[in-house]
């Protein structure tokens, strides 16, 4: 059977980022992709024009809905708006005991960061219940208070999230400069680098929620979690290398890279 994978995300108008790319990443890798869109937004690749969040009632709906018909084997979660939608989220995996992949986009309709929106504390309560965490560098920042400059920063903060309570971290380091971009897996066996030569391009939007998205199904398909993140970061680079070069700020990727390669 498909591995079910239960998105709880906001939507991206311009189809590269948000809902629009989980659903690409799971369909291509082999999953079964469920929605519950926690966020409409008018935005392309130069940025987020406007946001409407969703009704608490019409996100626990969503939710319901997919659980209660097609089942869920995996979360993923991606932007979170507000306190309202973060609490429904903790509910819904309280309640279904599920791995959950919690990538930390979490924008307030104001354009409040995660710590200004009050929601960072909430979240760090959460950290037990998360299969893992995918932070770039700016949100583990935002969540530690630490700064990160180094792959020794990085650490250091990863640890920090695991005293909190997670279970495993995957930081991203895309942000630090260097000719390879290197993330970092940490679990309770230890830090484990995934180094790969970096793309100079512009065309990176939706790269953190496809890697999540990808971890997620690859999870769902049996794999272990480094076994997951190998592959999914795998995955995003021949996205990012492919990307179709379109709009004029961030572009795409090109999550459809393996019906190419296969011809």
């Amino acid at each position: 059977m498909l591995p079910r994978i239960l998105v709880i995300a906001g939507s991206d108008s311009s189809g590269g980022a948000g809902i629009q790319a989980d659903i690409k990443t799971i369909t291509m890798l082999g999953g079964y992709a469920m929605t519950a869109i926690t966020a409409l937004t008018a935005q392309n690749t130069c940025g987020v024009q406007h946001i409407t969040i969703t009704e608490p009632d019409m996100l626990s709906a969503q939710i319901d809905a997919c659980v209660e018909d097609i089942g869920v084997d995996v979360i993923k979660t991606g932007m979170i708006p507000d306190a309202a939608s973060l609490s429904i989220v903790r509910d819904t995996i309280s309640r279904l005991q599920r791995p959950v992949v919690f990538d930390p986009v979490m924008v307030a309709s104001s354009g409040a960061t995660l710590q200004q929106a009050g929601l960072q504390e909430a979240l760090l309560d959460m950290l037990p219940l998360l299969e893992v965490i995918t932070p770039n560098i700016p949100e583990a920042q935002t969540l530690t208070g630490l700064p990160i400059s180094t792959r020794e920063g990085m650490e250091t903060a990863a640890q920090a999230l695991r005293a909190k309570g997670a279970r495993a971290v995957v930081l991203k380091g895309g942000h630090l400069p260097g000719e390879s971009v290197v993330d970092l897996l940490l679990t309770t066996e230890g830090p484990t680098w995934l180094e790969q030569p970096r793309i100079e391009t512009r065309h990176t939007h939706g790269t953190g929620c496809t890697l999540a998205s990808a971890i997620a199904t690859y999870l769902g398909l049996g794999h272990t979690l480094e076994q997951a993140v190998r592959h999914a970061q795998a995955y995003v680079y021949q996205a990012i290398a492919d990307a179709p070069g379109l709009g004029e700020g961030y572009g795409p990727l090109h999550h459809a890279h393996p019906l190419h390669a296969s011809g």
